[in-house]
């Protein structure tokens, strides 16, 4: 007899309603929508953000289906495009009255159509690429160049503190190219100062030359430096880019690195693109600045600051939780001289903290103005376009030494991530420079999506109508398997929130193909066993049992394939390889569990079975038992 257990039955079952349930968001289309997103770091999307959103929408009498709330941004569902652009302008009006200090980003966006019980339940449709969905595509080359350029004359100015600091005196100190160099009156200062730098200046190369009464001391980048200062300026202009293109609103943006040193930016559903090549080309600054403490205790001063009166050498900021601060406008340090800025916690309070580097002169400067300054506060600004806002600002408590800066107090985890996040990606480590711009129109990607599914469906209807006709039953319980094993793959793809792009739908032809052969080698297996006179309960089982070895072969062997192209290949290439791996897992599952368990339960509780509906069996010389 030919059955499963129960509890396989059961699992066949289950995994088919998850699949179908995580299937079906993505037929009920996207919905226009109003994007709503903080562009200062001092202010957050809350339930005060949600609550003002409402009202606005309420007062300017507009109909909406839905609110989605997540940590970065606040999505409103709208009706139609009319009521879309209607609310855009009555949110920008209550969110932004100065258009030219703009607090919150509000951006025209896409959301799901499904109903409120399935995003309830995380069924969330899966994204689509920029060639199906429209958008724009942009190629930024990074001057690597200016990388390293920065960062020597950072180290020459190292080199004048550290000196100045042993007393060794020196006749100058330029950069020549992509070399430091160092002059001095005599031979042992030089050696002096070359003991020293060999310790304290670890990426640099020294050498020694000599130009008239001048001993000069060269140093070069070694290579291990340059590559890690050409790496550390790509991982940071990467993030930069992500924390900006967050104001588009854009749902599933692709930036990722290209060779060693572009950065491919795709941002679909985006078609303003002046907007996004201002966004993408943003320049910004880091500035810790002193805190004008005693003014700030000033009730009467803080309110004439607010209205734009603030005392003789102080800028107004509004820091974190909206209150007023004067900050003195002598700069102390500017984002030149931090190195690192990584989220962490306190050692002694264990209170989420930020953990700063600086470079050699910013420590200098930064352990004399700590010193000075025990007591008071210290801001730390973002600089753009002209308007600054405050990071954090906090209390020294201890004069800081050695280059390492802790920040600490009335932080979460989540604020101590975005304050290392911001300091460290406030500005481009180099400049970039767009190479290659594209923009995809949404009637083309809607064009592309129309093709690749009647391609995908005529393929499906040509392999339903051949298996049927030629494997008669078998065949239909071998379509049903097929129907199944793309039903499975959309809904990994969905749960797993991939994005789905042209070659994505190419990958599901092919796996439409290899998921059909799996069921051909088992049907044919079947037809073998019933020619050497096998009974057809004894030939369903070995025909299972017996392909299920060559089944696994092929599908790990192209399974390896695949993950190559997933590990090692980038773009398209990937879009293709996640479809195509998943779809190998998914075809193993319907080929071989799913079609035997029909196959089960249409043969396996009839204690005699008379002939399989499986096509022609070719057996010489014997009346052939199935039909």
């Amino acid at each position: 007899m030919n059955r499963y257990p129960l509890w396989k039955n059961i699992l066949v079952v289950v995994v088919l309603a998850l699949g179908l349930l995580f299937t079906l968001p993505n037929f009920f289309g996207e919905a226009p929508a109003v994007q709503i997103s903080s562009v200062k770091a001092t202010i957050k999307v809350d339930a005060k953000t949600q609550e003002r959103a409402v009202a606005a929408l309420a007062a300017a009498a507009i109909a909406y289906d839905g609110i989605l709330v997540d940590s970065n941004s606040i999505r409103v569902r709208l009706r139609d495009g009319d009521s879309q652009l209607r609310a855009k302008d009555a949110l920008e009006k209550a969110f932004n009255p100065d258009p030219a200090d703009a607090s919150y980003s509000i951006a025209l966006n896409l959301l799901s159509g499904s109903p409120q019980w399935l995003t309830s339940l995380h069924a969330l449709p899966m994204y689509l690429g920029l060639d199906l969905r429209g958008g724009v595509h942009f190629l930024l080359q990074v001057d690597m160049k200016s990388a390293l350029t920065k960062r020597l004359d950072a180290t020459a100015a190292d080199l004048r503190t550290l000196l100045r600091d042993k007393n060794l005196r020196h006749a100058g100190i330029s950069r020549e190219g992509a070399s430091v160099v160092i002059r001095f009156r005599d031979a042992e200062t030089r050696d002096k100062a070359r003991a020293l730098l060999g310790d304290s200046q670890p990426d640099l190369a020294l050498t020694d030359s000599q130009d008239g009464a001048d001993f000069k001391l060269g140093g070069t980048l070694k290579p291990s430096a340059e590559k890690r200062i050409q790496d550390y300026a790509l991982k940071q202009n990467i993030t930069t880019l992500h924390n900006r293109i967050n104001e588009l609103g854009v749902a599933e943006p692709v930036i990722q690195q290209q060779g060693a040193d572009r950065i491919v930016v795709q941002l679909p559903g985006v078609q303003d693109t002046a907007k996004a090549k201002d966004i993408l080309g943003r320049t910004a600054s880091l500035e810790v600045r002193m805190v004008d403490d005693e003014n700030s205790a000033n009730a009467a001063v803080m309110d004439q600051a607010a209205h734009g009166q603030p005392p003789l050498g102080t800028d107004y900021y509004v820091e974190r939780g909206g209150r007023g601060l004067l900050v003195r406008k002598q700069v102390v340090l500017t984002g030149d001289r931090l190195t690192d800025a990584q989220a962490g916690f306190d050692n002694q309070t264990h209170e989420p903290a930020v953990h700063l580097t600086l470079d050699a002169a910013g420590a200098r400067i930064f352990k004399d103005v700590t010193r000075e300054s025990v007591g008071k506060r210290m801001a730390i600004l973002l600089i753009e376009k002209g308007r600054g806002e405050v990071v954090t600002a906090p209390v020294i408590r201890s004069e800081i030494g050695g280059g390492r800066v802790q920040i600490s107090g009335r932080m979460s985890t989540t604020e101590s991530s975005d304050v290392a996040l911001l300091l460290r990606a406030g500005s481009l480590a180099a400049p970039m420079d767009i190479i290659e711009e594209r923009t995809i129109g949404p009637s083309l990607g809607a064009e592309n999506i129309e093709k690749g599914f009647h391609s995908t469906l005529w393929g499906f209807a040509a392999i339903a109508v051949f298996m049927s006709l030629y494997y008669l039953l078998f065949g239909f319980i071998s379509v049903v398997a097929l129907t199944c094993n793309v039903l499975l793959l959309f809904a990994l793809l969905s749960l797993l929130q991939a994005t789905l792009t042209l070659p994505g739908i190419a990958a599901i032809a092919l796996t439409l193909g290899m998921a059909i052969d799996a069921n051909v080698l088992i049907n044919e297996r079947i037809r073998e066993e019933l020619r050497i006179g096998e009974s057809p309960q004894a030939a369903i089982r070995a025909g299972y049992e017996r392909a299920w070895a060559t089944i696994l072969d092929s599908n790990v062997t192209t399974l390896i394939a695949g993950i190559a192209l997933l590990i090692f290949g980038s773009g398209p290439i990937r879009g293709f390889a996640v479809v195509h791996v998943l779809g190998i897992l998914t075809s193993l599952f319907s080929a071989v569990v799913v079609s035997r368990a029909l196959v089960n339960f249409i043969y396996g509780s009839r204690r005699r079975v008379d002939k399989l509906s499986i096509g022609q069996v070719w057996k010489p010389g014997v009346e052939a038992k199935a039909g």
